[in-house]
């Protein structure tokens, strides 16, 4: 074992490849934070802007830097994360159609929040959703009860779903910005 660290060579060696080791896997960091906050910011936007999925994108940043880097998460942060990411995907679509039926709109006011939803989507992104949530569930609450009063009513449920959906979205992004700081501070 004496040998080797007579050797000047293999000490020279070694530690060479222990500062190339360093400054290399250095930069490897840098570039996955930038990525990871990159990421982040998109899901913030993401959170408003309904073609983007903030929070799974938020999750995905989080993914890279717990697999990719020296830096980890336990596993109750990543499994907890994970769950909340997926009961607010799917909540978002929910609320909106749920704020319609408790304001009172029937099957066609909620398939008109749907229609609305995704020909907004398709014919004028990305505020065409909030527009066209708004107007389906106008029109479809227009054709069943031929009141326009109520009609708006379930109109603005759909609007206030929509910005519910939102604010849930944006708090769990920020809480995941808020570990992912933890972790690299």
């Amino acid at each position: 074992m004496e040998i080797f660290h007579k050797n000047k060579y293999f000490i020279v060696t070694y530690t060479y490849a222990r500062l190339y080791y360093l400054f290399y896997f250095w930069h490897m960091d840098i570039i996955l934070l930038v990525i990871v906050f990159l990421l982040l910011f998109i899901g913030i936007i993401g959170s408003f802007l309904p073609f983007l999925p903030g929070p799974p994108i938020s999750l995905i940043a989080l993914y890279i830097l717990h697999f990719f880097s020296s830096l980890h998460f336990s596993l109750f942060d990543i499994l907890s994360i994970t769950f909340l990411v997926i009961i607010v995907f799917f909540l978002d679509f929910w609320l909106q159609i749920y704020s319609v039926k408790i304001q009172g709109g029937g099957k066609i006011s909620k398939r008109g929040v749907l229609l609305g939803l995704i020909l907004g989507f398709i014919f004028f992104p990305p505020f065409g959703i909030i527009i066209g949530s708004f107007l389906g569930a106008y029109i479809g609450a227009k054709i069943e009860s031929n009141n326009s009063s109520s009609a708006f009513r379930i109109a603005l449920g759909s609007f206030l779903g929509f910005l519910g959906g939102s604010i849930i979205k944006l708090l769990l992004s920020l809480y995941i910005l808020y570990k992912i700081i933890i972790v690299i501070i």
